[in-house]
């Protein structure tokens, strides 16, 4: 069985303790490396390239943000999950842009945590679903006045590339999206990252956000 290899980034040692705790407990999981810091976080992902990173929002350096940036700058197959205590707006929608795959409270269950973790590891975006309507209604904002623009980016896409942006709008794996329109992964990976290229977008997640906020 491949064990979900994950970073833990927390400046507080009892929280990475209980992390630690909680992932390992689980089989299909293992903690290959932690770090208290954005550059130890920056230096740990490059050495371990781990499958999924739990982030805090808060470090005494500076912010899981920045350390998200730059991981995914280095790695943009790096999946990153923001951990975090507060329903920042702007550390949220930050994040998103930063790149990264989720962003959750935690006063979240520990179950919940550990779905969470499998089903980024499996190729799907998520969010807290207290704060997915901000990021929306702060997508719609930056987009009040960009209408034109936005339907001619979106008039990039072929009819197919369209269909497959629908599909991540609901949080659809490749495999999923690949048996809903009867192809193979492959060639799903393949739009996939052509809708990135052409929208200008950094993940799934915002691909959804995108999605939806055209929709709406």
């Amino acid at each position: 069985m491949h064990k979900i290899r994950l970073l833990l980034v927390d400046d507080h040692q009892v929280v990475r303790l209980g992390l630690k705790s909680l992932f390992e407990a689980c089989v299909d999981m293992q903690v290959v490396g932690e770090a208290s810091s954005v550059m130890e976080a920056i230096i740990k992902a490059a050495q371990i390239n781990p499958d999924v990173i739990i982030m805090d929002v808060r470090l005494p350096d500076g912010t899981g943000v920045d350390a998200c940036r730059e991981i995914r700058q280095a790695n943009p197959e790096a999946k990153v999950i923001m951990l975090t205590s507060f329903a920042d707006d702007e550390a949220l929608f930050g994040s998103i842009m930063a790149g990264a795959e989720g962003y959750v409270l935690k006063k979240i269950w520990s179950g919940q945590l550990v779905d969470a973790v499998r089903k980024v590891a499996g190729g799907e975006s998520l969010l807290d679903p207290q704060v997915t309507a901000r990021v929306l209604q702060q997508f719609k904002n930056m987009a009040a006045n960009n209408d034109e623009a936005n339907e001619e980016t979106i008039a990039q896409l072929t009819k197919q590339e369209k269909k497959v942006l629908a599909l991540l709008a609901e949080a659809k794996t490749n495999r999923e999206i690949a048996h809903s329109l009867y192809l193979s992964e492959k060639t799903v990976r393949n739009y996939v990252s052509n809708i990135f290229r052409k929208l200008n977008l950094k993940n799934r997640a915002e691909a959804a956000l995108f999605a939806k906020q055209m929709k709406d």
